[in-house]
C-alpha cells in the first residue's frame, strides 16, 4: 500500500482526506502466470496498479503473430485505457507474465472523485500526460533507432527483465526476430 501512496503522490500530492476516498476504491486482485488483465475485444472497466510481477501488453494480428507493445513493471498502472476512455473495445491484450499482484478498482468510481477530489482529478492527468510522452517516445524509437540502440534503451528502462522473461518477448518488443536479437546481444557482448 505504500507504494501505491507514494507512486500516486509522486503525480500529485493528494490530501488524506482524498487518499481515504481513492485507496477504498481499490481491492486486491491476483493474477497467475499466463493469466489475462484485460484481452482484446473486452471493453475495459478496470484500472489496476500493479504492486509486483510483469505484465505484457502485446497485439496479435489475423494471423496469430504477436507484437508485444510494452512491458509493465511495478509500481505502475494498468488496464485498457483507450478502452476506459472511449468506452469501446479493448485491442491491446495485457498478460501476466509472472505471478503478479494488483489492486484493481473500477474506473467509473475513480473519475466520480473528481468532481469532490480535484487532487485526485490533476493525478490521474498527469498519468495519462505521463502515458502519451511514453508512447510517442517509444515510436520515434521504433521508427527512428536501429535495433541495437533500440535493445540499448531495453536494458537501460528494464535493467532486470532480461532474465525474468523469454527472450522472445524482448525480440518482439524490439521489432525483431529473436535470432537477430541473439546476433545483438554476441555483438555487444564483444564475442
Amino acid at each position: 500500500m505504500t507504494d501505491f501512496k507514494s507512486f500516486f503522490n509522486g503525480l500529485n500530492p493528494v490530501s488524506d482526506d482524498s487518499w481515504e476516498k481513492l485507496i477504498s476504491l481499490f481491492k486486491p486482485r491476483r493474477l497467475s502466470k499466463n493469466e489475462y488483465f484485460i484481452k482484446a475485444g473486452e471493453q475495459a472497466k478496470e484500472i489496476g496498479f500493479l504492486e509486483s510481477g510483469i505484465i505484457r501488453a502485446f497485439y496479435r494480428n489475423n494471423e496469430g503473430v504477436e507484437y508485444n507493445k510494452h512491458f509493465f513493471i511495478n509500481p505502475c498502472f494498468v488496464g485498457g485505457y483507450a478502452s476506459l476512455v472511449t468506452q469501446k473495445v479493448n485491442e491491446i491484450n495485457q498478460e501476466a507474465l509472472s505471478d503478479c499482484n494488483l489492486l484493481v478498482a473500477s474506473y467509473n468510481e475513480i473519475t466520480g472523485l473528481y468532481q469532490t477530489c480535484p487532487d485526485i482529478e490533476r493525478a490521474a492527468r498527469v498519468l495519462s500526460e505521463r502515458f502519451f510522452v511514453q508512447k510517442e517516445q517509444r515510436e520515434i524509437e521504433l521508427v527512428l533507432l536501429d535495433a541495437e540502440k533500440r535493445y540499448e534503451i531495453f536494458r537501460r528502462d528494464f535493467p532486470q527483465l532480461e532474465q525474468e522473461i523469454p527472450q522472445y518477448h524482448i525480440a518482439s518488443y524490439l521489432g525483431i526476430t529473436p535470432t537477430q536479437l541473439s546476433r545483438i546481444r554476441r555483438k555487444m557482448a564483444g564475442l
